[in-house]
C-alpha cells in the first residue's frame, strides 16, 4: 500500500472516530445497527437449515454475554451454567406439559417467568459457591453440572428421565417456522445487551470489576461484594435459563444429556474468551466465530466427536495468540498504532 493511500485511509478513519458519537450514544448506535442486519436477515435468507444455524448462533451469543456477566465482569468462571440452561429448559417443558401453548406464542410470554425462576434458583447456589474463588469455585460450579444432570435423568416423576420429555409442536407455517424462535432469541440477545451495559455503567459494574482486581481490597473500602455477586450471577443464569426455554420449544424433546450438556459451557467460556472476556461485545463477537463452525463440525463429524479436538486446538490457540481475546487485543494495537501516528506524520514533513 502506498504512504499516499495510507495516510488518506489513516485521515479517513480519524474523522469517522472525530464524528462517531461518544459513550452510550455510540453504543446504542452501534446496538441499533447490528440488531437492525439480524432483524431483516430472515426475509433476506429463507433457507431453514442457515436459519437454523443463525438461531443457534444467536442463542450462544446470549448464552455467552450472561456467562460474561460473572466470568468476565466479576472474575468468578462459572462452569456450571449448563445446569440453568437446563433447568430453563425443563421449567418450560413441565409448565407446557399441563398447559396448552395457544396460538403458539404463549411460550415465548411466560419466559420472563422462566428466568425469575431460575434466578431464584440459582440464588442459594450462588450463596454456596461464591463463598470459593477461582479454582475452587470452578470446581464446585461443575460439581453442581453433574449433580443437575444427575437429577434430571433419576426425578423421572418429574423429567420423565432418560425417555425424554415432550412439549407441544406449534402450528407454525412450515417455510417460516424457525422465524418466531429466532426472533425470540433475538429478543433475548437484546435483553442480554442493554442489560450488561447497563450494569457495565451502574454501581453493580464497578463493584463487579472491583472483585476482579482485588475482592479483599474492594470488601475493605466497603464495595458490597456478597450482593453484587449474589446479584450478578441472578442476572447471568436468569438469561442462561430463559435461553434454554426458547431451546426447548423449538426441538420440542429434550434429553437430560442434552440439556444439561458440559460441552454448552464450554461453548460459552471459550466464546467469551476468544471474543474478549469483560467486554460488551466480545461474547457476541466470539459465539459468531464459534457457534456456525461448531454446527458444521458438528453435522460432519459428530458421530465420530472429531469435532471435540476443534473446540481443544482453538482452546490452545486462545491461550497462547490472544490470551486477552480478540476485541481487546486488536483495541490495544489500535492504541499503540494512535500514538505512534503523531511521530510518523511529524518525520515525514520536510
Amino acid at each position: 500500500m502506498s504512504e499516499a493511500v495510507r495516510g488518506a485511509l489513516n485521515g479517513v478513519l480519524k474523522g469517522a472516530l472525530r464524528s462517531a458519537p461518544r459513550g452510550s450514544a455510540r453504543t446504542a448506535v452501534a446496538i441499533a445497527a447490528f440488531l437492525a442486519v439480524l432483524a431483516v436477515f430472515p426475509f433476506l435468507v429463507t433457507a431453514p437449515w442457515v436459519l437454523t444455524i443463525a438461531l443457534f448462533t444467536l442463542m450462544y451469543a446470549v448464552l455467552a454475554s450472561a456467562w460474561n456477566l460473572v466470568g468476565g465482569y466479576a472474575g468468578y468462571p462459572s462452569l456450571g451454567h449448563a445446569a440453568f440452561f437446563g433447568l430453563g429448559a425443563y421449567t418450560e417443558a413441565i409448565w407446557f406439559e399441563h398447559h396448552g401453548i395457544g396460538s403458539g406464542l404463549t411460550p415465548f410470554a411466560v419466559l420472563p417467568l422462566v428466568g425469575l425462576v431460575v434466578a431464584a434458583a440459582g440464588l442459594p447456589v450462588a450463596w454456596i459457591a461464591m463463598r470459593t474463588r477461582s479454582d475452587v469455585f470452578a470446581i464446585v460450579t461443575i460439581t453442581l453440572l453433574f449433580v443437575a444432570q444427575t437429577l434430571a435423568y433419576n426425578l423421572r416423576g418429574i423429567t420423565h428421565g432418560a425417555q425424554g420429555m415432550a412439549m407441544p409442536v406449534p402450528n407454525f407455517a412450515p417455510a417460516t417456522f424457525e422465524r418466531p424462535f429466532y426472533y425470540a432469541m433475538l429478543a433475548l440477545l437484546v435483553f442480554a445487551l442493554v442489560l450488561s451495559h447497563a450494569v457495565l455503567r451502574s454501581r453493580l459494574g464497578l463493584a463487579l470489576l472491583a472483585i476482579r482486581a482485588d475482592e479483599d481490597k474492594a470488601r475493605g473500602v466497603g464495595v458490597p461484594v456478597g450482593t453484587a455477586k449474589l446479584g450478578a450471577f441472578a442476572l447471568s443464569v436468569g438469561i442462561t435459563g430463559m435461553a434454554g426455554g426458547v431451546w426447548a420449544y423449538y426441538l420440542s424433546f429434550i434429553y437430560p444429556q442434552f440439556a444439561v450438556d458440559p460441552l454448552v459451557t464450554i461453548a460459552m467460556v471459550l466464546m467469551v474468551f476468544l471474543g474478549g472476556r469483560g467486554t460488551l461485545w466480545g461474547p457476541v463477537l466470539g459465539a459468531f466465530i464459534v457457534a456456525p463452525a461448531q454446527q458444521y463440525l458438528a453435522y460432519q463429524y459428530g458421530a465420530n466427536q472429531l469435532y471435540l479436538i476443534g473446540y481443544a486446538a482453538l482452546f490452545v490457540v486462545i491461550i497462547l495468540v490472544l490470551p486477552r481475546g480478540i476485541l481487546p487485543t486488536l483495541g490495544e494495537r489500535w492504541r499503540k498504532r494512535q500514538l505512534r501516528l503523531p511521530a510518523d506524520v511529524a518525520g515525514e514533513q520536510p
